[in-house]
């Protein structure tokens, strides 16, 4: 067996496509998929490509920033949410960096401005690369070390 990468409960996470350096990430093994907190989701065509244009507030409880990004949509998803309301999301592809690994995932977009962290990563993004101690916080390091 591949020695796997330990990390936190939460960790710092870098969406290069959407140019976020840093986000807090709530890592979730109870999720399938991972989750992005965006707003003023609209769908577009780029070259007879469905893509999905949104914004991001990539810091916890703060308006600002507020990147714009946008991204090829993969689907559109069914998910129960942790209150129990299930709601349809879009699902997009993009690149994560977490640690010293840069993988496609997929996210699904929704408004998470209630919730803790503005990023989740779901079991998905996880596989074959890391093992999580629910003990440890930020065990990747602060932005700065890990970027």
């Amino acid at each position: 067996m591949k020695s796997k990468l330990i990390i936190g409960w939460r960790e710092w996470a870098v969406l290069p496509d959407f140019a976020v350096p840093e986000i807090k990430a709530k890592i979730d093994t109870g999720a399938k998929t991972s989750a992005l907190h965006a707003y003023r989701i609209k769908k577009i065509m780029r070259d007879g490509v469905p893509w999905a244009e949104f914004f991001v507030h990539p810091v916890q409880r703060r308006k600002r920033p507020e990147v714009k990004c946008a991204a090829p949509i993969v689907g559109e998803r069914e998910v129960k949410s942790s209150n129990g309301i299930v709601q349809t999301r879009l699902v997009v592809s993009t690149i994560l960096e977490l640690g010293p690994f840069a993988q496609k995932i997929e996210l699904t977009l929704t408004n998470r401005d209630e919730m803790g962290f503005r990023l989740l990563i779901g079991r998905q993004a996880l596989t074959r690369r890391y093992l999580v101690d629910s003990g440890l916080s930020y065990g990747l390091g602060e932005p700065e070390a890990q970027l």
